[in-house]
């Protein structure tokens, strides 16, 4: 039996799983935190040997002759080079001219291949969640920072130097919040999970009253994405204002692409999809106020189905486009 080994590297965790070839079936599926203290050579380590693992976990489940590994896709932040399999700058990371593809490979003596992560979990969404056969599919994810994908007819839409669907970093405030980035006002700096943390702890200091503090034990550095959701369903009021400002922010991206690429299907992966029904119903609203009516008619905007899982599905199905031409 021939199997793919996916590998989703994120800002705050690793997931890693081997996949059979058609997607049906998932095995040795792990998450890890992203060792980023440990620099570049650190964190290739930890993916190493997670992908060891994940092998012999699926070896021992099926019997090792009995499993073929063809390769190892990896989708990693960007921007990227991806023919060289060059990470050329992930600011979450601190990394810059990163050759990762060559690095697991070599490491793990598997043909690997390397894409965007954001392009990875829209292509997943696409193989096999709730994006599955879209022939215009556009994907945001959100977490430590946001990221975006474009998949036409089957495959991902990388532009003329692989930046295509930096979406996160579209300007929604010309003299707004500063982003990793180096830029101002990006969508990321306000709607990330990084973001909403970072605006409801300026909040919190200030002295605006919420129940948050006592969520965290007192220690509001620990407040983060979820204990937000978590307050606003508990209809806490700052929490509440944090999460429609979000809506707000975010839905004035989407609207923007919404436009431009006037697609079939948006989808939402990532710790946000958390907020439910909080977020997504204000949030298509939001949308249908700013868009063209005809775009937005034709248009879904889902949270993603594959939770946690997205990016690992879709680098196994990337390194089969790479590879094979077709996920």
């Amino acid at each position: 039996m021939r199997l793919i080994v996916g590998v989703d590297l994120g800002g705050t965790t690793i997931v890693v799983g081997t996949l059979t070839e058609d997607g049906e079936r998932m095995h040795g599926l792990l998450t890890e935190e992203t060792p980023v203290h440990l620099g570049p050579e650190g964190v290739v380590d930890r993916m190493v040997a997670m992908i060891h693992r994940s092998i012999d976990q699926t070896r021992h489940e099926y019997g090792s002759t009995a499993v073929e590994i063809a390769g190892v896709g990896v989708g990693a932040p960007g921007p990227l080079d991806t023919e060289r399999g060059i990470v050329i700058i992930a600011p979450n990371l601190g990394w810059h001219d990163m050759p990762l593809r060559d690095r697991i490979g070599a490491a793990t003596g598997l043909d690997a291949t390397l894409d965007n992560d954001a392009n990875c979990a829209t292509l997943g969404e696409w193989w096999r969640g709730a994006a599955a056969g879209g022939k215009v599919v556009v994907g945001f994810t959100i977490g430590t920072g946001i990221g975006g994908g474009i998949v036409l007819d089957g495959k991902v839409f990388h532009g003329a130097s692989d930046v295509a669907g930096e979406f996160g970093h579209m300007t929604i405030d010309l003299t707004g919040r500063k982003c990793k980035c180096g830029n101002y006002g990006c969508v990321e700096a306000y709607a990330s999970g990084t973001a909403i943390a970072a605006r409801t702890i300026e909040e919190l200091e200030a002295g605006t009253p919420s129940s948050i503090p006592s969520l965290v034990g007192g220690d509001v550095t620990k407040v983060t994405a979820q204990i937000v959701y978590q307050a606003a369903a508990d209809g806490d009021l700052l929490a509440l204002e944090i999460v429609r400002d979000t809506v707000r922010f975010l839905g004035a991206g989407i609207a923007n692409i919404v436009n431009i690429l006037n697609p079939e299907v948006v989808v939402i992966t990532g710790g946000v999809t958390k907020a439910g029904d909080r977020l997504f119903g204000p949030l298509r609203t939001e949308v249908a106020r700013r868009a063209f009516k005809p775009a937005v008619s034709a248009c879904r905007i889902v949270p993603g189905a594959l939770p946690g899982t997205a990016g690992v599905y879709g680098a196994v199905a990337s390194y089969k486009v790479q590879r094979w031409g077709s996920a």
